[in-house]
């Protein structure tokens, strides 16, 4: 027998996979308000990048949180964001290396989509230069080799792997790039004349190992560490340099998002502490309310201060 409450609960399912499909539809986004632009090489770029950690789950800040975030970051919901961060007036998509990511961008791509790709060394492509080509073919501005691997060879002594990385990407015909979180990584590659043409700086030393907090503040905290002073010696090492920069974790992984002003003030800081030329990195998670038109809004608000 069908009762009211078995029609309205057929009708809500109904509408919930229109809705998903809906929104998965393959469709070109048209332009939306121009945010403010930097050249890079031959490249026009948003000064607000979209990031991809929490739409493949990495929250850093626990197994909850990242189980919560790709329980929701379905393939459908990543190309819906994409879209509606190119509607919104963002040109730039940094993304890491993997199959799912990459597949993710082909099907922006293939719907239309314009976004531009900065990428992210990771895993075999770390070690391959046959994988650097590869990705190379698929037309990103440039590859970086990943930020805590680069801290990593730092602390062991082995940046000569980094620079081997380097020439690799060189030579795979795309932009060069180099992720840290540590601001002394990019004192040291400068005082080495390397051949980088930008750099991701993370406004947090989350890569510190136990000794190092230890020696800094003479106890280990639980989990990775986000000192507040950090972006302000980040900052220093971005403006020393003359190379591109790509300021990231300006929110130190959702820990300085917890009211809409709140946000504000990193985005101000950070974009008043950064280069006029360079960029900020952020991961965007529209579940509950609309961060990236919010995102796009305020950094277009806050570049508008000074033009």
């Amino acid at each position: 027998m069908t009762t009211r409450r078995g029609i309205l609960k057929s009708a809500a399912i109904l509408g919930g996979g229109i809705a998903l499909a809906r929104e998965a539809q393959p469709q070109a986004a048209a332009p939306g308000p121009a945010l403010p632009t930097v050249r890079m090489g031959k490249h026009e770029v948003t000064r607000l990048l979209v990031g991809a950690n929490p739409l493949y789950g990495y929250s850093h800040t626990n197994r909850l949180l990242d189980a919560h975030m790709r329980e929701w970051c379905t393939s459908d919901r990543v190309f819906e964001v994409l879209r509606q961060a190119e509607l919104s007036g963002i040109n730039t998509w940094q993304l890491h290396y993997s199959d799912q990511t990459l597949a993710d961008l082909k099907r922006h791509h293939a719907a239309g989509g314009k976004l531009q790709a900065l990428v992210l060394g990771m895993g075999k492509m770390m070690s391959d230069p046959a994988v650097i080509n590869d990705v190379a073919k698929l037309g990103p501005i440039g590859i970086a080799h990943h930020g805590n691997m680069t801290d990593d060879r730092f602390r062991a002594g082995e940046m000569h792997k980094v620079h081997e990385f380097l020439k690799w990407v060189r030579d795979s015909g795309v932009m060069v790039g180099v992720s840290c979180h540590n601001p002394e990584v990019v004192d040291y590659i400068e005082s080495k004349g390397w051949d980088v043409d930008y750099y991701m700086t993370c406004f947090y030393r989350v890569s510190r190992t136990k000794e190092e907090a230890r020696k800094e503040l003479g106890e280990a905290p639980l989990g990775e560490v986000f000192l507040e002073k950090d972006p302000e010696r980040m900052c220093k090492a971005i403006r020393q340099t003359r190379k591109k920069c790509f300021g990231f974790k300006i929110l130190a992984a959702g820990r300085l998002a917890n009211s809409p002003q709140q946000v504000e003030d990193a985005f101000r800081y950070a974009l008043d502490n950064i280069k006029p030329q360079d960029c900020i990195i952020v991961g965007m998670y529209p579940r509950y309310r609309d961060e990236v038109q919010e995102n796009a809004g305020l950094v277009r608000r806050l570049c508008a201060r000074t033009t």
